[in-house]
């Protein structure tokens, strides 16, 4: 019975067997992708009086957590409790993951392994990756236990901040920390044959924490850098927000010798704001301070502050008390610069913004890190704050504002601080509430309000703006504009504008004037405080109009000008306004004084005391004028297949305009100056505008031999209608490597449109038939991947594609005005003046890896550049090479430096530079 009952026994383990490994080997590789295998459970657990199932369930149980693992191509398990995964294999075991091409597990020994494929001509791909607690690891080869949490990895790579850590052979342990031995740390991505390492000898990763070596040797283009060892290095990652020591970058600068430049320490402050304090210092005494923050609260508002102070000096101190320029000196330079936006969804009727860039002269020439830079030749620097609250239900807005602007150049100042303006929209003040019938005439009546309180200073040295006194040297007031108007319309055609305008200025002081016998001129002598008021008043009428014109071009221009139509707006306008004498003693805005001239004449001279004030003054001599403007509008509607209305409208002028007045009660020059302008939109990216002012008179000597304008028109002494006496315009353009494509390639881009319209499976969905679907996600790239180390694109010889970027502009301004310094005795003219500005910038790219950048000034009274900032780079993989260089100007100088990218890395560099202190004194 005995034997009987082991024969039983022994028959049926061998059934359930072999039920198992057919179930396994005819099931599992049906499985799809998105089938997972449990392994915690099995039948075999039934069978308590086995021994070899009672040793495979003290293996199993020491598993804490079910393992899900898929695979593309097939999953075979044998006897000896071996799996085999080939194909994208994927295996999951609580937080760790595991995928590989290929993976083996040993589930008696808690063991799984993973390795990379090869294809048909041998590239490796499927590269094991490695992840556990959301840590991510790519390698070659990895055995890992199950049991002990440790693993043997080859060719490991895992990313630690700005670099990775690569390593042929590592362990890694239960705590998820890692031991490696000859590994490399590089912030190349070269991680076969990275550029530049740093050799470890041994070495313990802590994920996201820290990396602590052995011995170290910087290693470049595979030349070790010995003696150059260091015992040991740490490497300390986080990727919170927290506050740290920031290191400072060192180098040679010729003047002011070996420096330590933007170290210090910042400050995570909270969520919303941060603080960096930085400092600078050279060995010859130059130091400087630098504070820098940034702050964002979403949906709400944002911006920068940064702030500094360079105390340079330059030269030896001991030639102090000798008199050699340039031998010492010392200059004191500060900067603050505030940016700050509004989101528009955080308020919708209050608005503030700021951009605030202050400094002193020569703070960018003394700044290393501004030098060569574009900020450094602007010649003007402006500042502005501004807050605008607006009052819902209700016409009335209330804005201030500051507005700073510099000329560096003389190193003067001219502020307004500040300038509050409140303004009433546009009312109607009779308008009924409940209209009933047609509009009465006085509902059209509206008014407006605006006042405007400022406080400036004009052209004030830099040095004295902060010293300056409010009473003195700033001028301050008040001006107050109501304007009455209402509009009629004239047998339908013409409009009648009536109008009112009352004007108050309010000032706290006024100036007196004296004749100046040396200077032979009347000058400011002394300035009288207190309130004054001045107003003035005057009325006004005008009466418009538009009239239309149609022409077709005559026939001799061709068939094809029959289609064209042109249409002329011609808008004229006439005025009467009328201005009291406010020059009369009644009113007490001007004063009287007689003196002697040079030429021992007795003057009678009348000037008013706010004439240099902010606002002006009240007008003197009594206004009885006739204005009259005319306007021109000229426009062209040709035949185009292009419009979806078969017509195409062309601007040949959009406004060219004439204006000028009449003043009935002067004495004695009644015409003004003759006012143009024109208006001419050359393309759809820029308009030429111009505006010109032209003198009637003709001008004669006085009775002392100096030139004068005298009440006789030009037109009737044969000399024209008027002489130019001002004009200017001012504009810019930029063209690049696609604009001569644009205006000469329209044909080619068209045909191409057309050819691409034509293919009607453009827009199909993907069906696996036709290649890749661009809107899938793309794989992720392994990092032994380098192909995206490719110099460029290839076309179908095999020949490297390179096309040249580009990139030109220039703005350029021309101002012409009477040279009010000389006169033309032979013609009794004043000679004209041309007044010039012109400024190129632009870059090239010839190459994918080179770029040159350059900016310049050109001074038309000097004839030549002021200067020319220059900046050549090299893109070197993982380090940049950079060549920024000043040819030519009072700060010829230039600047040499190749570093590594990263920035972690940034002392890892070679600086060679010059002074650009050398040729101040011999420019000028």
């Amino acid at each position: 019975m005995r034997l009987e009952s082991d024969w039983g026994f022994s028959l049926m383990k061998q059934l359930i067997t072999v039920l198992y490994f057919l179930t396994v080997t005819t099931l599992l590789p049906q499985l799809s992708f998105s089938q997972t295998r449990t392994l915690s459970s099995d039948s075999l657990r039934q069978q308590p009086t086995d021994s070899v199932t009672a040793d495979s369930l003290s293996t199993k149980e020491k598993l804490t957590a079910p393992v899900f693992y898929t695979a593309q191509d097939s999953m075979v398990f044998t006897k000896g409790n071996l799996g085999y995964l080939y194909g994208d294999a994927d295996v999951k075991y609580g937080d760790l993951g595991i995928k590989g091409e290929q993976i083996t597990m040993n589930l008696d020994s808690n063991l799984i392994s993973s390795t990379f494929g090869l294809d048909s001509v041998g590239k490796e791909f499927g590269f094991p990756v490695f992840t556990q607690g959301g840590t991510e690891y790519e390698m070659k080869k990895v055995r890992y236990n199950f049991d002990t949490g440790k693993a043997f990895i080859s060719n490991v790579i895992t990313q630690q901040g700005e670099g990775n850590i690569v390593a042929n052979t590592a362990k890694k342990n239960a705590d998820n920390s890692f031991y490696m031995v000859n590994a490399k740390y590089t912030t190349c991505d070269l991680h076969d044959h990275p550029h530049f390492y740093l050799n470890l000898s041994k070495a313990k990763v802590r994920p996201e924490k820290d990396v602590v070596t052995g011995p170290a040797w910087l290693v470049v283009a595979d030349v070790p850098l010995f003696p150059i060892v260091l015992p040991f290095a740490f490497f300390p990652f986080t990727e919170t927000y927290s506050s740290g020591i920031i290191m400072p970058s060192y180098g040679d600068e010729m003047e002011r010798g070996f420096y330590l430049q933007n170290g210090g320490y910042y400050f995570a402050i909270n969520d919303y704001v941060d603080l960096a304090l930085t400092g600078e210092i050279y060995t010859k005494g130059t130091w400087g301070l630098s504070a820098r923050s940034n702050y964002r609260k979403r949906y709400k508002f944002s911006g920068s502050v940064n702030g500094s102070y360079l105390n340079t000096v330059i030269g030896d101190k001991g030639l102090k008390d000798l008199n050699i320029p340039g031998a010492y000196s010392v200059s004191k330079d500060f900067r603050i610069n505030w940016t700050h936006s509004q989101d528009p969804k955080a308020n919708m009727y209050r608005t503030f913004s700021a951009s605030v860039n202050f400094s002193t002269s020569r703070a960018n020439l003394n700044d290393l890190s501004r030098l060569y830079s574009r900020e450094a030749s602007n010649n003007t620097k402006s500042s502005s704050v501004n807050i605008t609250q607006r009052f819902p239900d209700s016409p009335w807005s209330l804005s201030a504002s500051m507005n700073i602007n510099q000329v560096s150049r003389d190193s003067t100042v001219s502020a307004t601080l500040p300038n509050i303006s409140i303004t009433m929209n546009r009312i109607y003040p009779f308008k009924r509430k409940k209209a009933v019938g047609a509009e009465r005439w006085y509902e059209k009546i509206s008014m407006s309000y605006s006042g405007e309180f400022r406080n400036s200073v004009n052209a004030i040295k830099e040095n004295r703006f902060f010293k300056s006194n409010l009473i003195k040297d700033w001028q301050n007031g008040m001006r107050h504009s109501i304007p009455v108007s209402a509009t009629f319309s004239l047998f339908d055609v013409i409009q009648i504008s009536p109008s009112v305008n009352y004007t108050e200025r309010w000032y706290t002081g006024g100036i007196k004037e004296a004749w100046d016998p040396v200077e032979k001129r009347n000058v400011v002598v002394d300035t009288v405080n207190g309130f004054k008021r001045v107003y003035d008043y005057g009325a006004s009428i005008s009466a418009n109009t538009k009239l239309y014109g149609m022409y077709v071009p005559w026939k001799i221009f061709g068939d094809k000008a029959q289609d064209i139509r042109i249409r002329h707006v011609f808008s004229p306008s006439i005025s009467l306004s009328y201005k009291p004498d406010f020059g009369d003693p009644k009113y007490g805005f001007y004063e009287k004084y007689t003196y002697r001239n040079e030429f021992g004449e007795d003057v009678e001279y009348s000037y008013s005391p706010y004439s240099r004030m902010m606002f002006g003054t009240a007008p003197a001599g009594q206004s009885g004028s006739i204005g009259f403007d005319f306007k021109n509008n000229l426009e062209m509607k040709v035949k185009s297949e292009s419009d979806t209305t078969g017509l195409k409208k062309i601007s040949l002028i959009d406004d060219l305009g004439v204006n000028f007045s009449y003043n009935m009660m002067a004495d004695s020059m009644k015409w003004s100056m003759i006012n143009t302008n024109v208006r001419l939109k050359l393309s759809k990216s820029y308009t030429l505008s111009l505006n010109a002012t032209w003198d009637p008179y003709v001008y004669e000597l006085d009775k002392n031999g100096r030139p004068v304008a005298v009440d006789k028109l030009r037109v009737f002494n044969g000399k024209g209608i008027g002489k130019l006496q001002s004009t200017g315009t001012s504009f810019s353009y930029s063209v690049n490597q696609d604009t001569f494509k644009k205006l000469f390639g329209k044909e080619d881009a068209s045909n191409e449109d057309k050819e691409g319209g034509e293919d009607s499976n453009a827009n199909l969905p993907d069906d696996g038939t036709m290649g890749r679907n661009p809107n899938e996600a793309a794989a992720k790239k392994s990092v032994f991947d380098t192909g995206s180390q490719s110099i460029g694109e290839f076309d179908d010889d095999g020949y490297l594609k390179n096309q040249i970027q580009w990139n030109l502009s220039f703005n350029y301004s021309v101002r012409y005005g009477y040279d009010m310094q000389n006169f033309d005795f032979d013609r009794m003219e004043y000679p004209g003046k041309l007044t010039h500005s012109l400024g190129f910038s632009g870059s090239i790219q010839p190459t994918k890896n080179w770029n040159l950048t350059f900016n310049t000034d050109y001074n038309f009274d000097y004839k030549k550049f002021t200067s020319i900032n220059c900046s050549l780079t090299r893109n070197l993989h993982c380090w940049s090479m950079s060549a920024s260089f000043i040819p030519i100007g009072p700060y010829k100088s230039y600047n040499f430096t190749i570093r590594a990218n990263a920035s972690m890395l940034q002392d890892l560099k070679y600086d060679q530079r010059s002074s650009p202190y050398d040729n101040v004194s011999n420019w000028y």
